[in-house]
C-alpha cells in the first residue's frame, strides 16, 4: 500500500533523515519507533506532504505522490493523527468530527462516515453535543481517532499515540488502534513506547539518528538483543 524508498530530508542544512526506505502492506499495523528526536515525526511529515524531501519516493496505491500538497495526500486515501490529537477544545464532538471531511468529496458523504465512526465508537454518538475539552484523555483518544477516519482514508498516520497518557490511558489508545485495523483501517504508527508497539503490531522499523538500523518482525525485534537493551531495559 505505501512505499518510501531512498528519502533524504533536510531541515535547512541540516539532514535529518537519511536513505529512508520502508513498506506498509495493506491491512497491517506497522509499528516506526525510536527514541525522541530520531526523525520519526519528520518521516509522518515527508510523508503527507508537510515536509518536501530532497530525494526519494512516496508511493501510495502505485502511484507517486512525492511532494504532493498535504490536502491533496487527504484526498488520495492518507489521514494523520498528530501528537496529541489537537482536538478543538471549545467545539462540540460532532463539530469536531465534521471537520475531519473539510474535503468536498468526504463533506458530500460525511452522514455515512459520521454514522460509521459511531459504530465503532458509540460513545461518541452519545455525547456528540458536549464539548470536546469536557472529555477524558480515553475520550479525546477516540475523538481524535473518529475525526481521523471522517476523510475516509485507507491508510491511517498515528504520530506519538500514547504522549502524555497514564499508563492505563495508553492500553486503551492501543486497544483502539487494534479496533480500528479490525474494521479495515492499514496503520503506520510512530512511536517511543516501543514495548506497547511490538505487541500490536505485524512488523516494526527502528529509526535511530535519522536512518533505518533494523527491522522485521516484531517478535524478531523482541528478542533483539540490540532493542531489548536500547528500548526495553532488558
Amino acid at each position: 500500500m505505501l512505499e518510501v524508498k531512498n528519502l533524504n530530508v533536510f531541515y535547512g542544512n541540516i539532514q535529518i533523515l537519511w536513505d529512508i526506505c520502508l513498506k506498509v502492506e495493506e491491512g497491517e499495523i506497522v509499528a516506526l519507533v525510536g527514541a525522541n528526536g530520531a526523525g520519526k515525526t519528520t518521516l509522518l511529515n515527508a510523508i503527507t506532504g508537510l515536509v518536501k524531501p530532497a530525494s526519494g519516493s512516496v508511493t501510495f496505491m502505485g502511484r507517486d505522490i512525492t511532494g504532493f500538497p498535504p490536502n491533496a495526500v487527504v484526498e488520495m486515501g492518507i489521514s494523520y493523527f498528530p501528537e496529541g490529537g489537537r482536538l478543538f477544545p471549545d467545539m462540540s464532538l460532532l463539530e469536531n468530527l465534521e471537520m475531519g471531511a473539510y474535503l468536498k468529496t468526504s463533506w458530500k458523504q460525511r452522514k455515512e462516515r459520521l454514522e460509521r465512526v459511531y459504530r465503532i465508537f458509540p460513545l461518541l454518538k452519545e455525547r456528540r453535543r458536549q464539548l470536546a475539552k469536557t472529555l477524558s484523555g480515553g475520550e479525546r483518544q477516540m475523538l481524535a481517532m473518529g475525526r481521523a477516519l471522517m476523510s475516509g482514508p485507507r491508510l491511517g498516520l498515528f504520530d506519538e499515540l500514547s504522549y502524555g497518557m497514564a499508563p492505563k490511558l495508553v492500553k486503551e489508545s492501543f486497544q483502539m488502534l487494534q479496533k480500528l485495523r479490525d474494521n479495515g483501517l492499514t496503520i503506520l504508527l510512530n512511536e517511543q513506547n516501543v514495548k506497547q508497539s511490538l505487541e500490536i503490531a505485524d512488523r516494526a522499523y527502528v529509526l535511530e539518528n535519522g536512518r533505518i538500523v533494523s527491522g522485521g518482525s516484531c517478535e524478531e525485534l523482541l528478542h533483539s538483543d540490540h532493542v531489548r537493551k536500547a528500548y526495553l531495559g532488558l
